[in-house]
Order: structure tokens, then sequence, then C-alpha cells
């Protein structure tokens, strides 16, 4: 006897509801915003940062919308108070990834 006839032979004795759980994956339900995001060309000691502005959800979601913001952007950051700063001017791809991401975008300070 073969080794993957004995594995499968394992994986038949499964239980069928076992086996429907590792071939789920769960993921979290993103809740839509009733107003839009606000993204923003801001001056800071200088130079120039993006902000989003007017998030409406919990601490948690805010940070990792912004973790996901800055590794895109491969840019550092900061988040808190329901705003996301992201050091330089990232505007287009910022818009461009929430879109994606399912949000609604008010874009402020564009050209």
């Amino acid at each position: 006897m073969d080794w993957r006839d004995k594995l499968n032979g394992l994986k038949s004795e499964l239980p069928q509801a076992e086996e429907a759980v590792f071939q789920e994956k769960v993921k979290p339900v993103k809740k839509r915003q009733s107003e839009p995001l606000r993204v923003e060309l801001d001056k800071r000691n200088g130079k120039p940062a993006t902000l989003v502005t007017e998030f409406q959800g919990k601490d948690d979601e805010l940070k990792e919308l912004a973790k996901t913001l800055k590794i895109k952007c491969g840019a550092g950051g900061s988040s808190r108070d329901g705003e996301i700063l992201v050091q330089g001017d990232f505007r287009t791809k910022i818009v461009d990834i929430l879109l994606e991401m399912g949000f609604k975008v008010k874009k402020i300070n564009f050209k």
C-alpha cells in the first residue's frame, strides 16, 4: 500500500463538517460607510502628507486600513481619531486602493 493510498483513506474518514471548515476561508465583513472618505494633501513641517479623514468605524479597523495603505504605498504614517496620515503625496494611489476596496471617496486638493 502506497503512502498516497493511506492518506486518501484517512481523508475519507474525516467528518464532513470538519472538512468544510478547512476549505472555507472566513473574510471579515467590511462595514460600508455612510459618508465618503476624504482624501487630501497636507503639508506637515514643509513635507507633503496624504490625509484620509472621516473614517467611521472601530479603531482596529482604522489601524488595519492604515496598515494596508502604508504597505501598498511603501511609506510611513500614522492613524488616530478617524484620520490616517501617509507620508508623501499618494493621493491618486490611495484613491484607487480605497475604490478597489469598496469605499466611497471624496477628492480634496486634486489638480
